[in-house]
């Protein structure tokens, strides 16, 4: 770990500020996460979740199959609850709910976000494959050259209402171009953009304070694939650094590059009330 943080100051309404905490104080009603039943059972397919194999709702359709057997005979019955002692097979193999684990990494150029390449290039999972006993998957994508925060985790729920549109989950990037941002194509991205995949608005853009002004800061809440990276690109300016500084209000701060650390309590349940 490295106490050292990134000092620079990002735009946000003029200036992207350098701490980017998220607001823990975020009320939620009825939202905290329920675990087991009272008498210890829980629900089929949060126990298919629990144990990896799919999201709730991923697991909903592979208990309607007739995928998942419960004491030898098979369930297709939606709200079937497991005891304890149960055994429980998915495909004929035998599972048990896993440890939720939920790791923030910094990361570095030059690595995959998958979980395997087949042509031997180096990836994401290389640099956490120490950090949890159990299988852990990223949350989304950055690209090869992309650094900054990446979260990994077993929860298949959160993952999926982490990368799923609907939601809408903030991210911030600090971007350096090939050359000076002109003022006029900066309106433009704040007016919105027509890419080949459709039309795009940020959510705010700003030159970052102090810096030289082919750095700035941008906000945005869509997912589409190398979207910050093409929206630079369709005016004309290549993308020489891009970190993601904010991943729905988890931050790199005092994280070193290449190094992860495991998520607090209070994080958890701050990305669960989202």
């Amino acid at each position: 770990m490295n106490k050292k943080g990134n000092k620079k100051e990002y735009a946000k309404k003029g200036n992207f500020k350098s701490k980017y905490k998220p607001n823990l104080k975020k009320s939620s009603k009825n939202k905290t996460p329920k675990t087991t039943e009272n008498d210890g059972t829980m629900r089929l397919n949060k126990y298919l979740a629990h144990a990896g194999i799919a999201s709730r709702r991923e697991a909903d359709e592979l208990i309607k199959i007739g995928a998942v057997s419960v004491n030898g005979d098979i369930v297709t019955e939606m709200g079937y609850k497991v005891k304890p002692g149960d055994k429980v097979q998915f495909n004929g193999e035998t599972i048990k709910p896993e440890k939720k684990v939920y790791v923030l990494l910094n990361k570095p150029k030059n690595f995959i976000t998958t979980t395997e390449d087949e042509k031997g290039r180096k990836t994401v999972m290389e640099l956490v494959e120490k950090s949890a006993p159990v299988r852990i998957y990223p949350v989304g994508r950055l690209d090869r050259n992309t650094t900054g925060v990446l979260l990994f985790t077993n929860d298949g729920d959160l993952a999926k209402k982490l990368t799923h549109p609907k939601h809408q989950i903030e991210k911030i990037y600090h971007v350096k171009l090939d050359k000076n941002l002109k003022p006029s194509d900066m309106e433009k991205i704040k007016d919105g953009l027509k890419l080949e995949d459709g039309f795009i608005k940020v959510d705010d853009i700003s030159f970052i304070k102090g810096a030289p002004h082919n750095e700035v800061g941008v906000k945005i809440h869509s997912g589409r694939n190398r979207i910050v990276r093409r929206i630079f690109e369709h005016l004309g300016y290549d993308v020489i650094k891009l970190d993601r500084v904010l991943f729905a209000g988890l931050t790199k701060k005092d994280l070193k590059r290449g190094h992860w650390r495991h998520l607090t309590k209070k994080e958890v349940d701050f990305l669960k009330m989202l």
